[in-house]
């Protein structure tokens, strides 16, 4: 296990220990802290786009069900005519950046999660750690009503009218500590500053999400092998996301109990020899990691072991539709 994953372990069972972090935390608090006084005292400056920028992201390391609501979002607004793009980060990604993502860029040179968003809309995509270079590269081939840029929460370079911030009642707050003593990105009281959206099946709030399964389906047909997904079946689980109990949690929900994990590390890059296991039991990942996966299928067309993708969509309560409605109205942005 890697120092990473280790610490991940940590945060998620609250270990004692990680106590002896708490100075490297306060030096967090002070350089996050000053870094963001730093653009409202104007002594570093950020961008404002041409057009409303809406950022979504959260304050906890780790998944939190964002690109699926980033995703659902995307498909709201597509098909209420608003001409929406994205920009993100693009972690993972080896550029050269500002890139456009397409649906035939490749994961290993503009990130996973890009390619994921753009496959599943077709939304016009632009990447790199420049977001004021990825916005200029969308405007100028085209002309768009809202940028929604993904996981840009703390990115004060960047001027933004709308923040959603999606908060995992699953996961919750863990000790409440900033990096690397726990996992806040940011002190809870940042809450307050913009739009939470909880992610639960049982939440308190109006504004929330959860995340709803859909059928598996097979990333690699192979000839002469059942197609038919069974649940009672034995899988390897491939799994390479900030919170893999989430999906420990979907596969129970649908089933799936007798599993064998094989966890890798967020946007992990996957190697052939990753896939290979002494059984002859199937693989069954997410479509994050699917991403990933399916170049290296490409590059070795012999591989033999059957993969399952196991899909998940994003259900918003109305509240958050109503509430975007009225947050894009302000910037007199007209959902059709």
């Amino acid at each position: 296990m890697s120092l990473a994953q280790q610490l991940q372990d940590a945060w998620n069972r609250q270990a004692g220990w990680l106590k002896l972090l708490r100075p490297l935390s306060c030096l967090y608090r002070f350089g996050f802290l000053l870094n963001k006084q730093c653009y409202r005292w104007q002594l570093k400056k950020s961008y404002r786009a041409p057009v409303p920028v809406m950022v979504i992201g959260n304050i906890t390391v780790g998944g939190s069900g964002k690109t699926p609501l980033l995703i659902q979002l995307v498909k709201h607004l597509q098909h209420h005519q608003v001409k929406v793009a994205v920009i993100s980060r693009g972690y993972g990604g080896k550029g050269p950046f500002p890139a456009r993502v397409t649906l035939d860029s490749h994961p290993d040179d503009v990130g996973d999660e890009p390619c994921l968003i753009v496959q599943s809309t077709a939304v016009a995509m632009a990447v790199g750690p420049n977001r004021q270079a990825s916005i200029e590269m969308l405007l100028a081939e085209d002309q768009f009503d809202l940028i929604i840029c993904d996981d840009g929460l703390q990115h004060w370079a960047l001027e933004r009218q709308i923040e959603w911030i999606v908060l995992d009642q699953q996961r919750g707050l863990g000790n409440a500590k900033l990096l690397p003593e726990g996992y806040l990105r940011e002190p809870v009281s940042r809450l307050q500053e913009g739009t939470v959206i909880e992610h639960a099946m049982q939440p308190s709030s109006e504004l929330n999400m959860h995340l709803q399964v859909a059928q598996p389906y097979l990333l690699n047909p192979i000839e002469g092998q059942q197609e038919s997904f069974q649940s009672n079946e034995y899988y390897n689980v491939v799994v390479g996301i900030g919170y893999p109990q989430r999906f420990y949690n979907t596969l129970s929900s649908i089933g799936v109990t007798r599993f064998h994990c094989f966890e890798f590390k967020d946007h992990h890059e996957y190697d052939i020899e990753d896939i290979h296991f002494d059984d002859q039991s199937p693989i069954i990942t997410t479509e994050k990691d699917a991403v990933k996966l399916l170049p290296l299928l490409k590059q070795y067309p012999d591989y033999q072991r059957q993969i399952w993708v196991v899909p998940v969509d994003a259900v918003l309560s109305d509240a958050c539709y109503q509430h975007l409605a009225q947050q894009l109205a302000a910037l007199n942005i007209t959902l059709v």
